[in-house]
């Protein structure tokens, strides 16, 4: 692949990082570059393992995903060559990241995890942000890899109603 087209798919991701303000998951990423036609799905993940490694993005993993944000040295090497970003290609990205704001505002909204315990317990976290603002953490033991499982599909469904009680419970009256 020309060198050229590698440095554009690596532009075009910290493009995509910048322009939002929350972490955007490798699905995410790849559904914008793929139904556009602009790479492979080998060849972009080539690019993000490349700006990783080169500190311009950084990666947080779960069982479910991988999520992506732009570090400040990849922000300042978009700042250096974001001309070099065709408009149309801009464009594209623009279009993308507002039909599907509020759909990846929720997804970067809501994290949740689990791992084995030296004790053979799951230890699953749960979380709630806003932006990069984390608004409430819940990290509970469960006996087994099912049960660990169960809760991180609930919480999608639960969290407001968890939030909602947790500070109705720690902030309302007695």
């Amino acid at each position: 692949m020309a060198t050229e087209a590698l440095t554009q798919y690596k532009l075009m991701i910290l493009y995509l990082l910048h322009s939002v303000k929350y972490p955007l998951s490798n699905s995410r990423l790849s559904g914008f570059f793929l139904e556009n036609e602009y790479t492979t799905y080998f060849t972009l993940q080539q690019c993000i393992n490349d700006l990783v490694e080169a500190s311009l993005i950084s990666a947080e993993h779960s069982q479910s995903t991988t999520r992506y944000e732009i570090t400040e040295e990849g922000k300042q090497t978009l700042s250096f060559f974001s001309q070099d970003i065709p408009e149309l290609v801009r464009e594209d990205m623009d279009f993308f990241l507002s039909k599907n704001k509020s759909r990846l505002q929720s997804e970067a909204a809501l994290y949740s995890d689990y791992s084995e315990t030296d004790n053979k317990e799951y230890l699953v976290q749960l979380e709630i942000r806003e932006n990069r603002t984390l608004l409430c953490r819940v990290e509970l033991t469960v006996p087994d890899e099912e049960s660990a499982k169960a809760l991180c599909l609930k919480w999608e469904a639960k969290h407001q109603k968890v939030y909602t009680y947790l500070l109705q419970e720690f902030l309302g009256e007695e």
